[in-house]
């Protein structure tokens, strides 16, 4: 059997926040919740998190045009407010488990937050950058959802 190409997925992106509220959103289920793996149309109906290496997580939300979309993956780093690295997957489309490694610098005015996906099928490259791309534009707004105000 040949090897199997993978590649590596790379989005980054500066917020008007300190790297320890950016990094808690993605382990705080009330906000992660409202952004990862969440689409405009679709209604997140399961959402757990156990914020600990070892632990997992799973989201499931139900999407009109695709019904209910299981997301999992088990934390294998946590860095606060550092690093943070889990395995991913959507097992209903792919048995496959991919790294995400989520790594947040301290920068002018905030932070920058840099997330590589790696080990992605190469048919789902862009499909992949362009949903985290959408997901951390989504930090904000889910952090403003459940805090009534902006960063900081």
């Amino acid at each position: 059997m040949a090897d199997e190409t993978h590649e590596r997925v790379v989005v980054t992106r500066r917020y008007a926040a300190e790297p320890e509220q950016v990094f808690d959103a993605f382990l705080d289920v009330s906000i992660a919740r409202r952004f990862l793996f969440a689409t405009a149309s679709g209604e997140m109906i399961t959402a757990e998190i156990d914020p600990r290496v070892g632990g997992a997580f799973t989201f499931i939300e139900r999407r009109p045009d695709m019904g209910d979309v299981r997301h999992v993956g088990e934390y294998l780093e946590i860095d606060r407010p550092r690093r943070l690295v889990f395995t991913f997957g959507v097992p209903q489309y792919d048995p496959r488990m991919t790294t995400v490694i989520v790594e947040i610098r301290p920068a002018d005015e905030g932070c920058e937050l840099t997330l590589t996906n790696e080990g992605v099928p190469p048919d789902y490259a862009e499909r992949n950058a362009e949903g985290w791309t959408r997901i951390l534009a989504g930090l904000p707004p889910a952090y403003e959802g459940i805090h009534g105000a902006g960063w900081r």
